[in-house]
């Protein structure tokens, strides 16, 4: 994550806390403590972890500091709340969290039941399954009769249950609640297999002593797209939350980086690049924001592929493939609307 945390804006800084008109309810509260509340998950690595210092970092709290650079100019304008996959939903409800940003996936009945917004997708996943080698099977159809570990509350319980349906197999689950939980369950032999997003098998098979004791199967047996979402009923803060991660993704495929945001600020000579940044009109106010939130977000945070590359890509420990999330323009999913 980068270092710095606050850019001096001059006389900017002024327009930073008063923002503009129809800033909506949330953003207000937000600017009046002084920091977003934002709910994590118990941790996943890379994902979502603890640095030496106590620190939240990881791909999904990356988000979460988009958002108070955007707002407030500092990546440490953000509380965190761990939330489960029983509690993440009441935290958001309840107001105790101003947004998620954990492995949450957008479904129709979240988005619609129980009064979600579901902002975006920052990963595109899919379900899998992780089980030891000595196990001896090569596919999750020979899985018949196995324990498997499942977190509750989650839409792999329900897809679990499915898959072994319509495989006419069977299952003992043993119920688990975090992914702490769940690696002591499975190292411990307690279940034959360990479920959930395939990012997460990858994230928790890294931190194993001996991971090559350990494989993911080829079966891919859901949709799961993850991404940050706020409550009902403010759409206002939903579209800030919602443009600092299309900024993001948008800085990656402009070639707009930590590194070079500074000098594509003062303008270039393609006209998106320079409303993103706000060197040609000022699409900030639209989301009761001044002219260079974007440019903050990017540079106290990273691109999207910045930050993918720094927590869970191909170099690090988790060793993620971009895969469909890679742009569009080269071959993957990821796509943001056009700043215009």
């Amino acid at each position: 994550m980068k270092t710095m945390t606050k850019l001096a804006l001059g006389a900017a800084a002024a327009t930073i806390l008063l923002g503009t008109a129809n800033a909506g309810e949330t953003l207000d509260a937000v600017r009046a403590k002084g920091h977003v509340q934002c709910g994590i998950s118990t941790g996943v690595a890379g994902f979502a972890f603890t640095d030496d210092k106590g620190d939240w970092q990881g791909f999904d709290p990356a988000v979460c500091k988009a958002v108070a650079a955007a707002i407030f100019g500092d990546t440490n304008a953000v509380k965190y709340t761990t939330t489960t996959g029983k509690t993440r939903f009441t935290a958001l409800s309840s107001g105790e969290v101003d947004m998620l940003a954990r492995n949450t996936t957008w479904t129709f009945s979240r988005d619609t039941d129980l009064k979600l917004d579901f902002v975006g997708v920052n990963y595109y996943d899919g379900q899998g399954f992780m089980v030891p080698t000595a196990l001896g099977v090569a596919s999750a159809t020979e899985l018949d009769g196995a324990s498997v570990c499942i977190q509750t509350g989650t839409t792999t319980e329900l897809n679990l249950a499915d898959f072994f349906r319509i495989n006419k197999i069977s299952y003992e689950a043993v119920p688990i609640e975090t992914n702490d939980e769940a690696q002591t369950n499975y190292k411990a032999g307690r279940c034959d297999v360990y479920t959930t997003d395939a990012s997460g098998l990858a994230a928790t098979r890294s931190t194993f002593e001996n991971p090559d004791e350990h494989m993911l199967l080829p079966e891919i047996i859901s949709k799961e797209p993850l991404g940050p979402l706020v409550r009902h009923g403010d759409s206002e803060w939903a579209d800030v939350v919602r443009w600092v991660l299309n900024a993001m993704i948008t800085a990656e495929e402009f070639g707009v980086t930590s590194e070079n945001v500074d000098k594509m600020a003062t303008g270039t000579e393609n006209p998106e690049i320079n409303r993103l940044l706000g060197s040609e009109g000022d699409l900030g106010a639209m989301i009761g924001l001044d002219k260079a939130w974007a440019w903050r977000a990017i540079k106290m945070v990273g691109n999207y592929g910045e930050v993918f590359e720094e927590f869970i890509g191909s170099e690090t420990p988790i060793g993620l493939e971009r895969g469909i999330n890679g742009l569009w323009t080269k071959g993957g999913i990821l796509y943001s609307p056009p700043f215009r």
